[in-house]
């Protein structure tokens, strides 16, 4: 995980105006956007506090998903009933403040949502992720999701993959 002490939560009133983590896009949205979709019930965002400063060092968002069976990887397919699609949360956004970039944030940020998924009332069979580009694809292929066979930016881990990383 990490060796800096953190706090994942629910965003609040923190100050976000300092946060950059080098996408403007992924910068915006926290800034301008998340607050609003949690309003709206479109996803919510969890955040990872800098305990020492109360500094926002990642955040993440996750909503509801489901996911066509016929786009899936032949090896996740292959072990569903045959069913049109399947339930899974959505990781839409997930970025680290640059001051924290390598020091394994974003892999605690990903148990965090398979955490949050797992323990969700509702039933949830993977995550999903909607990569910007080859390199957050290859940050999340680390981590054991695979691609769609539609598209390479679009990847899948099966929840049970996270279930025996927590357990």
């Amino acid at each position: 995980m990490t060796d800096r002490p953190f706090e994942i939560g629910l965003l609040g009133k923190e100050d976000r105006s300092d946060f950059c983590c080098g996408s403007e896009p992924l910068d915006r949205y926290l800034k301008t956007q998340a607050s609003q979709d949690m309003r709206r019930r479109v996803s919510v965002c969890y955040v990872a506090l800098e305990k020492t400063t109360g500094r926002i060092a990642g955040y993440y968002t996750l909503s509801a998903a489901d996911v066509p069976v016929s786009n899936l990887p032949p090896e996740v397919a292959g072990r569903l009933p045959h069913y049109p699609s399947v339930p899974a949360a959505r990781i839409g956004r997930l970025a680290i403040d640059q001051r924290f970039q390598g020091c394994g944030l974003g892999g605690a940020l990903l148990l965090n949502a398979a955490m949050r998924a797992l323990r969700s009332e509702i039933a949830v069979f993977a995550l999903v992720v909607d990569a910007k580009d080859d390199e957050a694809a290859t940050f999340y292929r680390r981590h054991g999701f695979t691609a769609f066979v539609s598209n390479p930016l679009q990847l899948i881990a099966p929840i049970a993959t996270f279930r025996k990383l927590l357990s």
